[in-house]
């Protein structure tokens, strides 16, 4: 099984979480970490090559986790938030971008 690596402030922002959210995403990121697929992602190519979002709801708002998956090392937490429009706004994408960049150089 692979470890966690939470990059920057996404563990104190995944902190932020709903506990009920919070239960949900450590769920999904247990199935990647066992090599699985989590149950409603999408591929966010944008920032990198094997960047994907794990997308969460509950009754009132949208949640994501932003991570990479495919290097040996571990999974890589690279930002999560609540999402309030309906396009993920460019700040958290530059974010998850610059933190995708740091694991390649």
């Amino acid at each position: 099984m692979k470890k966690v690596i939470w990059l920057g402030s996404s563990k104190a922002d995944w902190s932020g979480f709903p506990e009920s959210v919070q239960d949900e995403a450590g769920y999904q990121l247990d199935r990647i970490q066992r090599g699985e697929e989590p149950s409603d992602w999408k591929p966010m190519s944008g920032i990198g090559g094997g960047v994907r979002e794990i997308r969460i709801r509950d009754e009132q708002s949208a949640f994501r986790v932003i991570y990479l998956a495919t290097r040996p090392e571990g999974v890589y937490v690279l930002h999560a938030f609540l999402k309030k429009t309906r396009k993920t706004p460019q700040r958290d994408l530059r974010l998850a971008a610059e933190r995708f960049n740091s694991i390649q150089r």
